[in-house]
C-alpha cells in the first residue's frame, strides 16, 4: 500500500500509466505505472542502464512514449502542445545533471532565464525574485559570480534555485549528487529536505547514491534493465531489509553479488 502523501493523500500529482520507453528498436522500460503524491520527496534509482533519466525526460515531456500516458497535476504531458503544453511547464522545474548552467552567464542572470523566457514581469522584478531564490538556496552575495568561479556544488545550488524560478509545484532533480564530495552531497540533502517542508513542493529525485536517499526519500521506486520495469516500490529503509527480492536487498545494503 502506498503512504499518504504529506498533504493528506488526495489525487495524486504526478501519474504514469503503463509507460512504455524505447530507442529503436531496444525497450527501455515496458508498461510502467507508479504515483507521486503530492508533497514527497520520490526518488527513481536503479542500476546503470536501467533507465532512470530517460524515465525523467519521458514524465517532462521531452520525449514522447511509444506508449501509455502521463499526467501532471490532470494533464497530458505527451498529449500537450502549444500553449497547453507550456501550462503544464509552468508546474514543475527541472535541474538537469551536472546542472547545466550556461558558463557565459552570472548566477543570478541563469536564475533570471526562465522568468524572461515566459513571463512578462519588469527587469527589475525579475532580478528581485532571482535574487530571492539564490538566497533560498545560500547563495546570496554569488549573484554575480560565474559558473566557472563557483564549486561544483555551489552550481547544482544555483541550478535548483533556477528550477524554481517560477514557483513550480514539482521540482525534478537529475542526479543531484553526482561528482560531489560526502559532505557537499550530505549539505543538498538537506537543501531538499529544507525546501520540501518549507515550500511543500514535490521533490522527484533520479538518484543511486545510497546516503542520499535514505536521507531525503519518502518513498522511492526501483527500475530494473532485466525485466524492463520496477521491481521495487517503498521506504528505502523497508526495502533494504524486508524486500523480498534479493537483488533489492543487495542493493541497499551494497552488497556484492554471491559468486
Amino acid at each position: 500500500m502506498q503512504p499518504a502523501a504529506q498533504n493528506g493523500g488526495g489525487e495524486p500529482i504526478i501519474r504514469v500509466e503503463k509507460l512504455t520507453a524505447r530507442y529503436g528498436d531496444r525497450t527501455v522500460f515496458d508498461r510502467v505505472s507508479f504515483e507521486v503524491q503530492r508533497g514527497e520527496v520520490f526518488v527513481i534509482l536503479g542500476g546503470s542502464g536501467c533507465g532512470k533519466s530517460t524515465m525523467l525526460k519521458h514524465v517532462i515531456g521531452q520525449y514522447k512514449p511509444a506508449s501509455g500516458r502521463i499526467l501532471i497535476d490532470g494533464l497530458d504531458v505527451a498529449a500537450a502542445e502549444g500553449a497547453e503544453y507550456l501550462r503544464v511547464t509552468e508546474k514543475f522545474g527541472v535541474m538537469y545533471q551536472m546542472g547545466a548552467l550556461f558558463g557565459s552567464m552570472t548566477l543570478i542572470e541563469n536564475v533570471s532565464l526562465p522568468l524572461e523566457e515566459f513571463t512578462d514581469l519588469p527587469p527589475d522584478a525579475i532580478e528581485a525574485i532571482a535574487a530571492s531564490k539564490l538566497r533560498m538556496v545560500g547563495l546570496a552575495g554569488f549573484e554575480r559570480f560565474m559558473p566557472a568561479e563557483i564549486s561544483g556544488g555551489m552550481a547544482k545550488r544555483a541550478a535548483i534555485a533556477r528550477a524554481m524560478a517560477r514557483d513550480p509545484q514539482i521540482l525534478f532533480l537529475d542526479e543531484p549528487s553526482a561528482g560531489l564530495d560526502p559532505i557537499t552531497s550530505a549539505e543538498l540533502d538537506e537543501l531538499i529536505l529544507q525546501l520540501s517542508r518549507s515550500l511543500g513542493v514535490t521533490f522527484v529525485v533520479v538518484t543511486h547514491e545510497l546516503p542520499s536517499i535514505y536521507t531525503i526519500a519518502d518513498r522511492c521506486i526501483m527500475l530494473d534493465k532485466e525485466t524492463k520495469g520496477i521491481i521495487a516500490t517503498g521506504k528505502p529503509q523497508d526495502l533494504r531489509d524486508h524486500s523480498e527480492n534479493a537483488w533489492v536487498r543487495r542493493f541497499f545494503n551494497r552488497e556484492a553479488a554471491a559468486s
